[in-house]
């Protein structure tokens, strides 16, 4: 835990009875969503704040279609015809095909999510039980943990804690499934107290004898690599009794024999949780993922505390925990708003949801090479190529989805001091610039489709368009979190004004091309200017945070 000199604020979780408007509405949504649509502005500012939170955090469990065989063409599958799902089908060779499959799927359930937290809270979990698909190696397995996750991603984090121990890519991944009586292997017993329950922070006092008897615990459990089932082996399991330390109450877990041995997990991870340090670092990292990186006394004590609190009063359920938080008066602190820089994820998915680019259908008159069209679900070879480049672009932006560098996960969470900073370089910001700018200007084309941003088509959402004054404030509502200079309103204005100083230019312009969309030059006379001044948004500072 990070410990500031100077408190930021010393707002807690008293319900929030500021202004509700367009801004904190959209503080909430970019905060829990990849992105905020327009359509997504004016649906929750017709709510109140707390109509607005539950509906977020009424999340469907309900599990989405699977990723299909999009690769055929590639690679032939014997068992599974094209468009078809493989997750039920066991065949190692195609498992770097089925891989980019389910993160071209996982992609694909981003852009399209539903307007609640579940997409962004799937993806807390994932880096907070941080596996690496190259190591675990079977894409069936990236795919049965992710399933896992999002079936309960708001609800109890035992539940989570006991189905993780016993998650096929984890078991592999931390040597689960070697761990024997014989030779217990303590990599996971390790990481479950040090990453995904107790942490490392100064009351976490658990010992090193305490990782040992908790690796015997956990020796037992094997996989049938054939169906994916995960299995408890008794003759593998040590049933001796485990004996903890002072810091575990001096518990000891007798040893079980036979299938009972398997019930010594749900008595570990019990004994774990009695530990107050263990809501408190679950609290700490909900908080840095959703709020600010830098957790100081004030905020210990006046946030993170009674999260904690929050979090034990209800059994470890998640939900209420969240809820507090986000209709909290320290959530809509202004000290928090436009306060965190966007992973690769938030930047690219956002910037494809805000702009909608995955409903585009739109062709340009009397040109076919300007083809807008993104592909439908029938067209689902193309349309997962186009999930592809989205996960393209990330991975190349340091954010390669179910394959962080390490068990702890992105270093943007976590690495002391500079956490979120850690995805802005001189590397990465020119990269998010030039993907912004290519699919703005030019696009990307495949098989006839094209991922682009159809400009004139975004700027008719707005019943301001017309004004270029009024039209930029807008616009700067939507895709800016923090002010920006009245120099560069006016420069913005510029653009669209195409270097004229009366707003007529503009207006008599756009009038032109909405009283006849057939004229390709009408629609042209826009498209160009709109293009330079989205541009010219992306390429901002502001840009880059939410």
């Amino acid at each position: 835990m990070a410990i500031a000199s100077k408190a930021r604020t010393h707002s807690g979780l008293d319900p929030y009875t500021g202004t509700w408007d367009e801004a904190a509405v959209l503080h909430l949504l970019k905060r829990t969503m990849f992105g905020a649509t327009v359509e997504d502005l004016q649906y929750f500012s017709g709510k109140t704040l707390n109509q607005a939170v539950d509906e977020i955090l009424d999340v469907d469990y309900n599990p989405p279609s699977p990723p299909v065989n999009n690769y055929d063409a590639q690679m032939s599958d014997p068992n599974i015809v094209p468009g078809q799902p493989w997750v039920y089908d066991y065949n190692a060779s195609l498992n770097n095909h089925r891989n980019s499959s389910f993160k071209r799927w996982w992609i694909g359930k981003m852009v399209g999510q539903d307007r609640t937290i579940r997409e962004k809270m799937v993806l807390f979990w994932t880096n907070h039980f941080s596996t690496e698909t190259n190591v675990f190696y079977w894409a069936n397995f990236a795919y049965k943990q992710n399933a896992m996750i999002r079936a309960n991603c708001l609800k109890n984090f035992k539940t989570l804690v006991h189905e993780i121990s016993k998650d096929p890519a984890m078991l592999i991944y931390l040597n689960g499934y070697r761990n024997t009586k014989s030779a217990p292997d303590e990599n996971y017993s390790r990481e479950l107290q040090e990453l995904f329950t107790l942490g490392k922070g100064p009351d976490s006092k658990y010992t090193e004898s305490d990782v040992i008897e908790a690796a015997k615990v956990l020796t037992g459990w094997r996989i049938n690599t054939t169906n994916g089932n995960v299995f408890f082996d008794p003759a593998q399991h040590d049933t001796s009794t485990k004996q903890f330390s002072e810091f575990y109450g001096n518990k000891t877990i007798t040893g079980l024999s036979g299938t009972s041995g398997a019930d010594e997990l749900i008595e570990l991870i019990d004994m774990i949780l009695l530990q107050d340090e263990v809501a408190k670092y679950i609290a700490r990292r909900i908080y840095r993922w959703f709020v600010y990186y830098d957790i100081d006394e004030a905020t210990e004590a006046n946030v993170i505390a009674p999260m904690a609190q929050i979090f034990r009063n209800n059994n470890y359920d998640i939900k209420p925990m969240m809820e507090a938080l986000f209709k909290s008066e320290h959530f809509f602190d202004v000290a928090n708003r436009g306060a965190i820089i966007k992973s690769p994820i938030d930047f690219l998915v956002g910037f494809i949801r805000m702009f909608d680019i995955a409903n585009n259908n739109f062709q340009h008159p009397n040109n076919n090479s300007k083809n807008n069209i993104f592909p439908g679900a029938s067209d689902y070879v193309e349309q997962y190529h186009m999930w592809y480049l989205i996960h393209y672009y990330a991975s190349l932006h340091q954010q390669d989805i179910m394959d962080p560098p390490s068990v702890a996960g992105w270093p943007a969470y976590y690495q002391i001091p500079n956490f979120h900073e850690l995805w802005i370089n001189s590397d990465t910001l020119p990269n998010r610039n030039e993907v912004t700018d290519y699919l703005t200007i030019v696009g990307l084309g495949y098989q006839g489709f094209r991922l682009q941003v159809d400009t004139v088509r975004f700027a008719e959402k707005f019943s301001s368009v017309s004004d270029p004054g009024a039209f930029i404030d807008d616009v700067l509502m939507l895709m800016h979190t923090v002010e920006v200079s009245q120099d560069q309103k006016d420069y913005m204005k510029s653009v669209l004004l195409y270097g004229q100083s009366q707003d007529y230019y503009w207006t008599d312009d756009w009038n032109d091309y909405i009283n006849d969309k057939s004229s390709s030059s009408k629609r042209d006379a826009v498209e160009t200017r709109l293009k330079l001044l989205f541009k010219y948004l992306m390429n901002l500072a502001e840009y880059q945070l939410s």
